[in-house]
C-alpha cells in the first residue's frame, strides 16, 4: 500500500510517498480503509525531529487521526465493527496511509451527517480543548485568551468558550483577515502575536491598543510556546491560569518561571495538558457529543484545504509558513 515516509528529519522535502507493507489488526485492533487524514501541528513538530524521548527514527509514517471504513476486525473485535465510518485515533504515528490499525477504544463511530473530512478537523482538537479549558478550571463569565487561535484546537477553544459564556474571548493570531474569521466563530477581541490589539496588519497598534495598558485574563490557553511564553504569563490576572497545549513555536526559555515567581503574590499559575491524562472513556464521549454538534451545525469544522495523499509535503509547508487557517485534510 501507499503510505508517506519520512525519508529524513528536518523540511518537508524529507517525506516521500512510498509503498509499504499492510498493516494488520492485533487482538482488540481494526483495520481501517482510510479515506481521510487529519495533518496537525505534532505531526510537524515530529517530521522535524524536534520531539525528543519517542524513538522515532527515519522511514517513520507519521499520522494519528484519520476517518474511513473499518475493512477487518482483529482477535476480540466484534464483525459487526466491519462497514462502519468511523473516525480513528492511530496512535503516534502510520496514519498517513492508505490503510491504518488503531485500537477499538480509539475509534468513534461518526453520525449521520457528519463527513470524513469534518470529522478529521474535529476529532483530534475539539476534545483537547474541551480538556484544556477545563484543566485551566474556566467558568462563564470569565476572561480567555487563546494565543495561537488560527489552529484547529484554538478554533475549537474560541467555539466551546462562547457556547459556555465566555465574558471575554481575545485571541492572537497574525492578520486582520484572521481575526475577523474567529469573531464570526465566537472571539470578541482581536490582538496580534505580541498579544498587542491589532491594527491595520499583525505588527501595528493603533489608537487605545497602543497606550492603553493591556488586559489581563482569567484564563490563557497557549498553543504557541517559545520565547514569547513569560510575556503572556504577565498578561494573567489575580489567581489566573495558564494552560500550555502546544509548543508549535518551540520550547519556552528555561527561565520562563521567573515570570510567575516575580508576581508571587498575584497567585498566577502555569500548567501543562495532554490529552493523553484523560481517561479513554472520558475523551471518546466528549468527541462523540462534539460529532452529534457538529452533524447538527452547532459546531464548525474549519477546514483551510484539502489535498491527496502526497501532497503532505505541501501540506507542511503551508503549515511552516503559517498559512493554514483551521486544519489541512489529506485524501486517499
Amino acid at each position: 500500500m501507499k503510505a508517506i515516509s519520512i525519508r529524513t528529519f528536518g523540511d518537508p522535502e524529507g517525506m516521500a510517498l512510498i509503498n509499504v507493507p499492510e498493516p494488520l489488526p492485533a487482538a482488540g485492533q481494526v483495520l481501517i480503509e482510510v479515506e481521510t487524514i487529519g495533518v496537525g501541528g505534532v505531526d510537524a513538530v515530529i517530521r522535524r525531529g524536534t520531539l525528543g524521548g519517542y524513538g522515532f527514527s527515519e522511514g517513520f509514517v507519521p499520522g494519528s487521526e484519520v476517518a474511513g471504513r473499518v475493512v477487518a476486525a482483529g482477535d476480540g473485535v466484534d464483525p459487526s465493527w466491519i462497514g462502519r465510518l468511523v473516525w480513528a485515533f492511530t496512535g503516534t504515528g502510520g496514519g498517513y496511509a492508505e490503510r491504518a490499525v488503531a485500537r477499538l477504544e480509539d475509534v468513534t463511530v461518526l453520525p449521520e451527517g457528519l463527513s470524513p473530512i469534518d470529522a478529521v478537523a474535529l476529532g483530534g482538537a475539539g476534545p483537547v480543548a474541551h480538556f484544556a479549558l477545563a484543566h485551566g478550571r474556566f467558568d462563564a463569565g470569565e476572561s480567555l485568551l487563546i494565543r495561537g487561535a488560527a489552529g484547529s484546537i484554538g478554533i475549537m477553544a474560541v467555539q466551546l468558550a462562547a457556547l459556555g459564556g465566555a465574558g471575554t474571548i481575545a485571541v492572537t493570531t497574525a492578520s486582520p483577515e484572521r481575526g475577523d474569521r474567529l469573531r464570526e466563530l465566537g472571539a470578541t477581541a482581536v490582538l496580534n502575536r505580541a498579544g498587542k490589539s491589532a491594527g491595520k496588519s499583525a505588527g501595528e497598534d493603533h489608537g487605545e491598543g497602543a497606550s492603553a495598558p493591556a488586559a489581563e485574563f482569567d484564563v490563557i490557553l497557549d498553543i504557541v510556546g517559545g520565547h514569547a511564553t513569560a510575556s503572556f504569563i504577565d498578561r494573567l490576572a489575580d489567581n489566573g491560569r495558564m494552560v500550555a497545549v502546544g509548543v508549535v513555536a518551540g520550547l519556552p526559555p528555561a527561565d520562563f518561571g521567573k515570570a510567575l515567581l516575580g508576581t508571587f503574590q498575584r497567585s498566577r499559575s502555569f500548567a501543562t495538558f495532554s490529552l493523553n491524562t484523560v481517561a479513554t472513556g472520558g475523551r471518546n464521549r466528549i468527541r462523540s457529543e462534539q460529532f452529534a454538534a457538529a452533524a447538527r451545525k452547532d459546531l464548525q469544522a474549519v477546514v483551510h484545504a484539502v489535498l491527496p495523499l502526497d501532497g503532505a509535503a505541501d501540506a507542511h509547508r503551508r503549515m511552516d509558513a503559517g498559512e493554514v487557517f483551521g486544519r489541512v485534510v489529506l485524501t486517499v
